[in-house]
């Protein structure tokens, strides 16, 4: 078992580390040796932005690990003084499917989210940003701008916005240049990151980025479906990307076709696939299982060479029991 400060302990100051699994993964995904299912959502009638998700997958290459992520996300949690998001993982061996650890996740989670937008910023944009927009201001935006200023130099200045003014001036506060920003000015930064909650679309159907400007759309919902037509678009999975009324999903429904999906990040870092210079391009990341593997089975052989995992001897019964 491995625990919230442990994890947190073995992902401290190895963000390359972690891009460089995703990275990995993502690869595996593509040349077909990995297992990565629909994930299941649980939702609450009375609880319309309250979910929980599970995420069952498989890697292969070296790691093969199968396991399965639980994770929730209760906004209301804020209301509370709790984290919005809580998440457990289950490594199975793939020799035997015992399970073999359970790791806290929501640092995972966080931290493999915060390296795809990572690796995306690093091959989808030519130039290094002049200005950051990143719009919504919780745990994810903070991580991602960790893993970002981990892996290119933060620039001169990083527009927040956020619905709770206090939180898009507090992430401002921890960048170089960072300030607290309206919507419009954060979407008009050089690389726009959404980290939001929204259940919706939100800006409006005629806002067009563009040309030049990236836009890592990690919450999935926000933008209109003609935003996500008028532009370049890379996702990690075209059939999961594509589901849950996610805009690609609703530009899907309102195109007819999926002919707007430019390719795959993988399809990029293989060479596969160019990436259009006369158009804005938006990174839209669903999340998959894979990644959670990846980065989980990272924490895992960390915290055991570390000796911070701690080992439950008896969890199962004995044969015949």
């Amino acid at each position: 078992m491995v625990g919230g400060p442990a994890v947190r302990a073995a992902l401290a100051g190895a963000e390359q580390d972690v891009i460089d699994r995703v990275r990995e993964a993502y690869l595996l995904h593509d040349a077909g040796r990995t297992v990565n299912p629909d994930s299941y959502f649980l939702r609450f009638p009375e609880k319309p932005d309250s979910r929980i998700i599970a995420l069952p997958a498989f890697l292969g290459g070296e790691a093969e690990t199968a396991g399965i992520k639980w994770i929730s996300s209760f906004p209301g949690n804020h209301d509370r003084g709790l984290p919005r998001a809580s998440a457990v993982l289950v490594l199975n061996d793939y020799r035997t499917g015992y399970p073999t650890a359970l790791l806290e996740s929501a640092a995972i989670s966080a931290a493999r989210t915060a390296a795809s937008a990572a690796l995306a910023a690093g091959v989808l944009q030519d130039a290094p940003p002049r200005s950051w927009g990143v719009i919504g201001a919780g745990v994810i935006a903070r991580e991602i701008c960790r893993y970002l200023a981990a892996t290119t130099p933060v620039p001169p200045v990083v527009h927040c916005h956020d619905l709770n003014p206090g939180a898009a001036e507090r992430l401002a506060a921890g960048l170089p240049g960072g300030r607290a920003a309206d919507l419009a000015t954060a979407c008009d930064a050089d690389l726009v990151v959404f980290a939001t909650t929204a259940l919706r679309p939100y800006l409006p159907a005629d806002h067009r980025f563009r040309p030049g400007q990236l836009v890592l759309h990690v919450s999935l919902r926000d933008l209109a479906p003609q935003t996500v037509l008028h532009a370049a678009n890379i996702v990690d999975d075209v059939d999961h990307c594509l589901k849950q009324n996610t805009s690609p999903h609703l530009a899907e429904q309102l195109a007819g076709d999926r002919s707007f999906v430019t390719g795959t990040l993988a399809g990029v870092l293989r060479g596969d696939i160019a990436v259009p210079d006369d158009r804005p391009v938006i990174f839209s990341p669903f999340g998959m299982g894979i990644l959670d593997l990846a980065v989980g089975r990272f924490v895992l052989d960390r915290a055991v060479a570390t000796g911070t995992a701690t080992e439950i001897s008896d969890f199962f019964a004995p044969n015949g029991a």
